[in-house]
């Protein structure tokens, strides 16, 4: 260990007095690569540092200890955010991942990064008209009548503005960060290589599969004709719901660093301010969402893997009078293996019904191997006791709450090496999930029965039709058909008894009130 601080204590040391003016505002960090570069070591040294040295006079176990531990995270956490936005691009999408992962990092973290997602750093007019002639060959005033330089939104890859086209229609349009192309790919090598550091320092860390999925998934983040064709793709695929709308593209006016669309009003799907204002009502809101992601995971297996709130709008419709959910930015989509998304179908329900059987053997052919009660917590974000109860049956409460993130904390090796082990596909899922379980936590609507009900229905419709196309018996097929009718007469007749349910109670109440 003393080699080890003796290490980190010196590279802190060179990376400090070769980094004096790492931070100096006056110079474009994304000009020089070797910049960047010091600037993710520095960063990492003094985490490193902090880490290895702050526990020496401190009994371990102890309230001091604990205290102490918080205000190490915090105080890391602060440090990799301001590096995040110091280097922008890929440095930021990472840090946005790493802010979702509630399952897995202690809540100094989570909260610390959470604001990655709506504090990214913006692009100056200069650069989006420079990537405008670049990418289409015009000036903004040849393109459109008029051109909100004041962005809508910035996020780690790009922003988006409101313009208006000659035609006199309202469109956003989506504009990538200058240089953020050719950066991305030295970025990851950059992370690649810190977190071989970080993980020889301190062997329980072990994120590599972070810097895997930055491989593979950032080429086609930064494509955005990919984007657009992404957006195309589930709006076929999910057309029977009428609540959900997807901004049209506008193809002439796209470029892989631009893609117009039309431009969609409405309020985040965490604003509950919004939401009363317009008589929205939260729990239909928080089962369309479910519907649709239900949908997309289990049935289609084309799953929209962003769903920050940023990107989830909310809205009446001024003709209908009807809500609507407005999906935006398709740069990433999963696209799910059909043994893979069976077996997670079964494992859905297997958790559903309290099928501890089904959930050893599914979490087994998911890659979890004898941590699979870990990752049946993980995937849930119950405790091992609600999953032996039946998560659909038994609500989720505060205490809960807090014992998951203690246990989070606790169990990080553990779960450092379930994540190592499962396919990378089930990496994006739990990202999904945590956010999606993020939004129904603000809504207040996570101890609703609706989003496991949809999730039945869904489960049910899939391995049925998986059946059917492994037989050519037309009595077989029948039989299965039958079978998926009469499950989902059982799930809808237990919908309307807890629909009956609620609104006796609520009635009683009101009774008891007046």
């Amino acid at each position: 260990m003393a080699g080890r601080l003796l290490k980190v204590s010196s590279a802190t040391a060179v990376f400090a007095s070769s980094g004096f003016y790492l931070y100096n505002k006056n110079v474009d960090p994304n000009d020089f690569s070797v910049i960047r570069f010091g600037r993710a070591a520095t960063t990492t040294a003094f985490i490193s540092y902090d880490y290895l040295t702050s526990f020496r006079n401190v009994q371990y176990g102890t309230e001091e200890y604990w205290a102490l531990k918080s205000k190490v995270h915090r105080r890391s956490a602060e440090r990799l955010r301001d590096l995040c936005c110091a280097n922008r691009g890929t440095f930021i999408k990472v840090g946005q991942h790493l802010g979702a992962l509630d399952y897995l990092l202690p809540e100094e973290y989570t909260s610390t990064l959470k604001v990655l997602h709506s504090k990214a750093p913006e692009s100056t007019m200069e650069e989006i008209q420079q990537v405008m002639r670049e990418d289409l060959g015009k000036e903004i005033d040849q393109l459109f009548i008029s051109f909100d330089e004041k962005p809508q939104g910035a996020a780690s890859l790009a922003q988006v503005h409101k313009a208006v086209l000659h035609d006199g229609r309202t469109v956003a349009v989506k504009v990538q960060h200058p240089k953020v192309q050719t950066q991305s790919s030295k970025d990851i090598v950059v992370m690649e290589f810190l977190l071989h550091v970080v993980h020889w320092l301190f062997p329980d860390f072990a994120f590599m599969w972070l810097v895997e999925e930055a491989k593979k998934n950032m080429p086609l983040e930064l494509d955005f004709l990919n984007e657009g064709r992404n957006a195309e793709k589930v709006a076929e695929m999910l057309k029977q719901f009428e609540f959900l709308k997807i901004p049209k593209i506008h193809w002439d006016l796209s470029t892989k660093r631009i893609l117009v669309m039309d431009f969609a009003e409405g309020g985040q799907v965490n604003d509950r301010d919004y939401m009363r204002k317009h008589n929205i009502d939260v729990n239909e809101i928080s089962r369309n969402l479910g519907k649709m992601y239900s949908e997309m995971i289990f049935v289609n297996g084309f799953v929209h893997c962003d769903p920050h709130p940023g990107n989830v709008l909310v809205r009446k419709c001024l003709k209908t009078n009807k809500t609507e959910i407005v999906l935006l930015d398709h740069g990433l989509y999963q696209v799910l293996n059909p043994d893979f998304r069976l077996d997670y179908c079964r494992l859905w329900q297997a958790l559903m019904k309290a099928d501890m059987k089904g959930v050893e053997r599914y979490s087994r052919r998911l890659g979890a191997g004898d941590l699979y009660p870990l990752f049946a917590c993980v995937l849930t974000a119950r405790s091992w006791t609600s999953v032996n109860a039946g998560i659909a049956q038994t609500p989720v409460t505060n205490s809960e709450d807090v014992e998951i993130r203690t246990n989070a904390a606790l169990y990080l090796p553990q779960i450092s090496d379930l994540l190592n082990r499962v396919p990378r596909q089930m990496l994006l899922l739990l990202k999904t999930n945590d956010l999606l379980r993020g939004i129904e936590t603000i809504l207040q609507t996570r101890a609703s029965s609706s989003s496991f009900i949809n999730m039945s229905r869904c489960c049910t419709r899939a391995v049925a039709r998986h059946k059917r196309s492994k037989t050519r018996s037309r009595m077989k097929r029948l039989r299965v058909t039958l079978f998926e009718m009469f499950s989902l007469w059982q799930i809808g007749l237990y919908e309307l008894f807890l629909w009956v349910r609620s609104s006796t109670l609520a009635n009683w109440l009101s009774s008891l009130l007046s």
